[in-house]
């Protein structure tokens, strides 16, 4: 039988019919097949070309694979990923190349020890790359030229703004938290509004972009909440896809950069107030509950939202108002592109009313500044 004869027989047995015992034939055939394990990695890469034209990237591939599967198939699929973009030449923008260099370590796609372990784990992991359902691609050409999607190093700023946030998070002394972090939001609307005012004086180059961030488990609602409100404070749009745990952002790059930052702050922020928080209601005689947490989260998600709409209010110069309003048009014509149709979703589990006041309490204790409003 050829190599690739192998592999079909191994395909057609384990990943077009999902029983166990057709599992464990097709790694069986492979197993005994040493043969097989070149073409058997050449057709992994396949799948992961597949899943890039059905609008997936590495990040999220990586995440619905740890999701779905466990480390031992993160690391297949991280090689995988590697290997295919070794051999796909293509620029896909900045974004893509730091999702490359954030894959988990591999040691390559290549059997150690047990064969039939190692057969199993590969067609569990293909049967989850031959699923995946088509996304909205966000490598839309957001500029008119190539120069407009080059990869960008990482302002200094943005440098300062991830360290200060760092050590807020890190500190256990309230009042350097509160510094710290006053002084990151300060340099984020600064390095906004620098941003907007290049663009006031240049010719347009770049249009809005599009990020997914990942909204993981448990209490994936109450966090989506949050991470919309911090997107809409910071002139961004942001759609929750529930099924696979993350939502869409889309806006301008410092924006989004911003979003990114203050949302991560914010979940650092509003665990470790909810932890606190159970340690005095365990003190008091009550058990830990999943309400308490959902609805401590779903409260602080709603209240740092109002917080943030309501600093956003505020005057802009005027030479900025022409080219904030456009942007503002950008991201939503943007947004309409990739999802024309969207829905609403109720928030479920919140009906702890001791959850609900300590999270609003710790939502006016957390550390934000709102970023200005466009007209």
């Amino acid at each position: 039988m050829s190599t690739s004869g192998a592999v079909d027989r191994a395909f057609r047995s384990a990943l077009y019919d999902t029983g166990d015992d057709t599992l464990d034939t097709g790694a069986s055939l492979l197993a005994a097949d040493p043969a097989a394990d070149a073409e058997l990695a050449r057709r992994g890469e396949d799948f992961v070309a597949t899943a890039w034209q059905r609008g997936w990237q590495p990040a999220d591939v990586v995440r619905v694979v740890r999701r779905e599967l466990d480390e031992t198939h993160v690391r297949l699929v991280g090689s995988l990923i590697r290997a295919r973009a070794r051999r796909d030449g293509r620029a896909r923008g900045a974004r893509w190349e730091a999702q490359l260099e954030e894959l988990p370590e591999a040691e390559g796609f290549a059997p150690r020890g047990d064969r039939f372990s190692y057969a199993t784990a590969v067609l569990e992991l293909y049967r989850l790359l031959l699923r995946l359902p088509a996304l909205e691609p966000l490598d839309e050409a957001a500029a008119p030229s190539p120069a407009g999607r080059e990869r960008k190093p990482e302002s200094r700023m943005l440098g300062r703004i991830r360290a200060l946030l760092a050590k807020a998070e890190a500190t256990g002394f309230p009042e350097e938290a509160e510094a710290l972090s006053a002084k990151a939001q300060e340099l984020m609307a600064r390095h906004s509004i620098d941003e907007a005012l290049l663009a006031a004086r240049a010719p347009a180059t770049e249009g809005p972009d599009a990020v997914r961030i990942g909204v993981d488990p448990p209490y994936e609602q109450a966090k989506a909440v949050l991470l919309d409100a911090v997107a809409s404070a910071n002139h961004c749009r942001a759609v929750w896809n529930e099924p696979f745990d993350f939502s869409t952002v889309v806006g301008f790059a410092p924006d989004l950069e911003a979003v990114e930052l203050l949302f991560t702050s914010l979940l650092v922020q509003a665990t470790t107030a909810m932890t606190k928080a159970e340690a005095a209601q365990r003190a008091g005689g009550r058990k830990r509950t999943k309400t308490f947490r959902q609805s401590f989260l779903a409260a602080y998600a709603h209240r740092v939202g109002a917080r943030l709409a309501a600093a956003a209010e505020g005057p802009v110069s005027d030479d900025l108002l022409p080219v904030l309003a456009s942007r503002e048009v950008a991201v939503a014509a943007r947004a309409d592109r990739l999802f024309p149709e969207t829905t609403t979703t109720r928030l479920r589990g919140v009906s702890d009313a001791a959850g609900w006041a300590e999270g609003v309490r710790a939502a006016e204790e957390a550390r934000v500044r709102g970023r200005r409003r466009l007209p």
